[in-house]
């Protein structure tokens, strides 16, 4: 009897590793790009909400150095259009405009001759937008990170290691706007980015990965070659899927195996 129960026991822990890492899944071809989503690199703060978005340095520069070792082209997103891509291209995004993307994230990627696409909110100072997400969110916690002041972002640029996307203006959840402050926020964002930083901006991220066909159009209609959204996975037609990327979860409490089984298959687990 305790052999019976110690092979159930065996069996069912079994199982619960297959669902939380999904091993079984399709490996994608790595003709494939992969789009990495990050967002802040900083260490997690204890007991906080967010820690998912906040990957210690220590292990960015383990993943960007896999990268590296493991024959992986870093490029921009703008440049997933061009047809000369080699197999094995990788393009590192992050969202909203932390200050610790120039501070911790900028020399890791220096160091191992990475390049980074950064999707820039234009008002993100003093701005808790999770609450307008999901009104209990309401801790202040993204909020009180440090953002990237215009001058830093100059800086970013003139680095060679970044480029520009539009976030929107304010980070709304675009489908609750009616259809003006819709094109505001989303032709808008671009031509304020391209204003102020003097650089052409050709790709958009949605704000909380939330939109409709509405706002795929204004998207389209604004010009930009290319959209990610935070659905997991990797998109296996780039001119197709142009403008609703997948992209890589990159979270701050998974190890170096999660981010191998993510880069094969796009997810880590049986969902995400």
């Amino acid at each position: 009897m305790a052999t019976l129960i110690g092979l159930a026991v065996l069996g069912l822990a079994l199982v619960a590793v297959s669902f939380r890492f999904a091993w079984w899944r399709p490996r994608v071809p790595e003709e494939h790009p992969r789009v990495l989503m990050y967002h802040m690199v900083r260490e997690a703060i204890p007991g906080a909400r967010f820690n998912k978005l906040r990957v210690p340095p220590a292990m960015f520069a383990r993943q960007v150095t896999w990268l590296k070792e493991n024959g992986w082209h870093f490029a921009f997103l703008s440049e997933l259009g061009h047809g000369d891509l080699p197999p094995k291209t990788v393009a590192i995004t992050f969202d909203d405009g932390y200050r610790d993307n120039l501070l911790a994230a900028q020399p890791i990627l220096a160091e191992h001759g990475a390049k980074a696409t950064l999707f820039l909110v234009m008002d993100r100072h003093d701005v808790d937008w999770s609450v307008a997400r999901k009104a209990h969110h309401d801790e202040g916690e993204l909020m009180d990170e440090e953002k990237l002041s215009d001058p830093e972002v100059m800086q970013m640029l003139a680095s060679g290691l970044w480029e520009i996307g539009a976030h929107t203006i304010s980070h709304s959840p675009l489908p609750s706007l009616d259809e003006g402050p819709r094109r505001a926020e989303i032709v808008g964002g671009r031509e304020a980015l391209e204003g102020k930083f003097s650089v052409r901006v050709q790709s958009f991220a949605y704000p909380f990965g939330i939109f409709d066909d509405q706002d795929v159009a204004l998207v389209r209609e604004a010009g930009y070659a290319f959209a990610v959204t935070t659905e997991p996975g990797i998109s296996r037609d780039l001119e197709a899927e142009a403008l609703r990327l997948k992209r890589v979860k990159v979270s701050g409490v998974e190890g170096m195996f999660a981010f191998r089984l993510r880069m094969s298959t796009g997810h880590r687990g049986a969902t995400g």
